[in-house]
């Protein structure tokens, strides 16, 4: 996906990037391929790739919430910075915490938010179980299967707030987790399915509410 392509698609979804946020979101791409030498941060590298497959596909979490009207939100096993920093660059009124479990991409994520100037935004070294905070809405974006995700986020939302897993193909995670849902006081608000423009990979966000 080109830069050109990225903008328009990002248009189809109500989104209409400035000039300052696409600098934003190069200089993040230069930062995220340049510290990826160093630590392991992702297999996708190509500018293309990380355009459609990390910055367009982190922001599809519009199709599920209007983050215009949202405050606070906690990004779960954040690893490189995706959605977290994608969402921070673009919709700049969220507070947002990113954890992670490994210290090394914790230092790179808050060398990251430094560099690009950015408010309101923090990187914290701790496993989720163990973090304590109430936030609207908390995203996880390819980090456990849903039965284990419950346990890891449902303690991190608000009353009425938003757990938002963004994954591939779900059937099979559906399964049984009635169960799940009943344990930590959540019921599935909504399944929304749709493909990634260009390469047609199946993607679903499933929207769980407290």
């Amino acid at each position: 996906m080109s830069k050109e392509e990225f903008y328009s698609e990002l248009e189809k979804l109500g989104i209409q990037l400035t000039d300052n946020q696409k600098e934003q979101l190069e200089e993040f791409y230069n930062i995220l391929i340049e510290e990826n030498t160093k630590i392991n941060l992702t297999r996708i590298i190509e500018k293309k790739d990380v355009y459609l497959k990390h910055f367009y596909d982190s922001l599809t979490i519009v199709k599920a919430i209007n983050l215009k009207e949202i405050t606070t939100l906690c990004d779960v096993g954040t690893g490189a910075g995706f959605p977290g920093i994608v969402l921070k660059i673009v919709f700049p009124n969220l507070n947002i915490t990113l954890i992670d479990s490994l210290k090394k991409r914790v230092n790179y994520l808050n060398k990251t938010i430094e560099q690009l100037k950015l408010n309101n935004i923090k990187a914290i070294h701790t496993r989720s179980e163990d973090y304590k905070g109430k936030f609207d809405i908390v995203v996880t974006r390819a980090v456990a299967n849903l039965k284990k995700l419950l346990g890891y986020t449902m303690h991190l939302v608000k009353e009425n707030g938003y757990m938002i897993a963004m994954k591939a193909n779900v059937e099979e995670e559906l399964l049984d987790i009635e169960n799940y849902l009943n344990k930590y006081k959540c019921k599935i608000d909504k399944l929304i399915k749709f493909n990634l423009p260009k390469e047609e990979s199946i993607r679903t966000l499933v929207i769980i509410k407290k």
